[in-house]
């Protein structure tokens, strides 16, 4: 008998909740989904099921058996699928996640182009400054600014963008400018990643990288909230340069130590590890591939 008839069989049986009513809901008779399930059985040597003349419930092998094989079976359902439609019908739901400000400021401008190209689509945007477990919160597409620690993800990155240390004028007025890196432990440095008491802000020289240890009186986990507090003249802020899109431009903001400044952060798509990407995933990350360097 064939295997994946047979996991569809079963698969059937646990969601549908019994063998009639997943005979129905495949279209075969119920005789025939209890022999698939049967020969299931007697394949791998255990019982999947309890049965009794009311219930059928899973046993315990057979609900780990659930838990591994569900995905499979959704993700062959997702291949069949694809080879039935067209390449151009791009369609279903599509979970991103990214950085609260650069989603804000980057990946929400370019939504409803995307989503008029592909009216089919459905976007479920999630913005966070910590990065999601992309398994375990089913993230179809994560864009990330900066290093990516997850080995076996599929990584693209697109673009970079340079830090900047900036102040706002009033600020300085206030607490003279800073002449070089060192300098910087004399002034209020506000630090994002919350509960910090210190951070070490990246410099070069021409004998080399160095870091500084900088201090303030504010800290916190939301890159949004560090640039109202430089802008409202707390304090020193360093930043990845896409973050400050508005702000570079603004008259009140001072950048400082460009000279000394030379690294960049990259932008990056990325897919979870998995065997199988549906095309609606393939065709997003293709829209920001292509868009989001023109933006950065």
């Amino acid at each position: 008998m064939d295997r994946f008839h047979e996991l569809k069989a079963f698969v059937a049986v646990v969601e549908a909740g019994g063998f009639s009513a997943a005979a129905r809901r495949m279209g075969e008779s119920q005789s025939a989904i209890s022999k698939a399930v049967g020969s299931l059985e007697k394949r791998l040597g255990v019982a999947l099921f309890i049965r009794s003349t009311r219930n059928v419930n899973l046993t315990d092998q057979g609900q780990r058996y659930y838990d591994r094989t569900k995905p499979l079976v959704a993700e062959l359902d997702e291949v069949d699928g694809e080879m039935t439609r067209t390449t151009v019908d791009v369609s279903g739901l599509v979970r991103i996640a990214s950085a609260s400000t650069f989603g804000r400021l980057h990946v929400l401008p370019l939504l409803p182009e995307l989503l008029a190209r592909h009216p089919g689509l459905k976007v479920d945007l999630i913005l966070s400054d910590f990065a999601r477990d992309m398994v375990d919160d089913r993230i179809d597409l994560a864009i990330r600014v900066g290093a990516v620690s997850e080995p076996d993800a599929v990584v693209r990155r697109v673009a970079g963008t340079p830090l900047v240390c900036v102040g706002s004028r009033h600020y300085f007025e206030k607490h003279g400018l800073p002449k070089t890196p060192g300098d910087l432990v004399h002034h209020n440095c506000l630090l994002y990643g919350g509960l910090a008491e210190s951070a070490n802000w990246p410099f070069v020289a021409p004998e080399g990288r160095f870091s500084v240890a900088v201090r303030g009186n504010f800290s916190s986990n939301s890159v949004d909230a560090i640039r109202t507090a430089v802008l409202a003249g707390v304090g020193i802020g360093m930043f990845a340069g896409l973050s400050l899109v508005d702000e570079l431009s603004h008259p009140d903001v001072v950048t400082i130590l460009d000279d000394f400044i030379v690294d960049v952060r990259d932008v990056s798509l990325i897919w979870p590890k998995r065997r199988f990407i549906p095309a609606r995933v393939r065709q997003v990350t293709e829209f920001f591939a292509e868009a989001l360097p023109k933006r950065i």
